[in-house]
């Protein structure tokens, strides 16, 4: 039991400290509570552990190596995530909140955009791929099944994102009446929007390994 436990125990930290380092996610999520709400905020961090989920199972199963192994395929993935980070930052900082929304925050297909912002931020991000495929084998004991290790390092990751995000998002809500004032929308906004080209423009500057 301990040589399986002592790897994991060692991933969890590991994995804990990236999980909580800011990042494109991060501002996704507290910028979707901030706009939409509670709910809006959770549906985006689904769709982001939806993606981070895709990316862990191809790892598993040697799908992403095909992606780590080919530059054309890398860089494709690399320019449509970079394209669509640029396209999200560019919007906020045009077309800013400018004034509380006229809709219920909770609407569905607001939480169905925020939940497609935050699935199409990490699919389209081929770094994650490449993460898993390098990092995961190192915390997988001798003997033990890499493929079903693998999806278990994956969850734990995942269930850290979700555990995270959901401190992040109950934090937001005593904030909501402050966070739905036009000018501080409309800061927050710009600022997420910097943000994502920030790292749009670090993601199509990044090099096939």
């Amino acid at each position: 039991m301990t040589h399986y436990f002592l790897p994991l125990l060692a991933f969890v930290a590991a994995a804990g400290l990236l999980t909580i380092t800011p990042g494109v996610d991060t501002a996704m999520v507290l910028r979707a509570s901030a706009a939409g709400g509670p709910r809006a905020g959770a549906a985006a961090a689904l769709g982001i552990a939806l993606g981070l989920l895709v990316w862990g199972v191809g790892a598993a199963f040697g799908l992403t190596a095909l992606l780590a192994a080919s530059a054309m395929a890398f860089t494709a993935v690399k320019w449509a995530g970079a394209g669509y980070l640029v396209f999200l930052g560019v919007r906020l900082l045009l077309k800013p909140k400018t004034a509380p929304a006229q809709a219920p925050p909770d609407r569905p297909e607001r939480r169905g955009g925020s939940f497609r912002r935050g699935f199409l931020t990490n699919i389209l991000n081929p770094k994650v791929g490449v993460f898993y495929v390098t990092f995961l084998p190192q915390f997988i004991p001798h003997g033990a099944n890499l493929a079903a290790f693998s999806l278990v390092l994956a969850g734990v990751h995942v269930l850290l994102t979700l555990a995270w995000f959901a401190l992040l998002i109950a934090l937001t809500v005593p904030l909501g009446r402050a966070l739905a004032k036009p000018s501080v929308a409309r800061a927050l906004d710009r600022l997420t929007g910097c943000v994502f080209l920030g790292f749009g423009v670090k993601l199509a500057l990044t090099e096939h390994a």
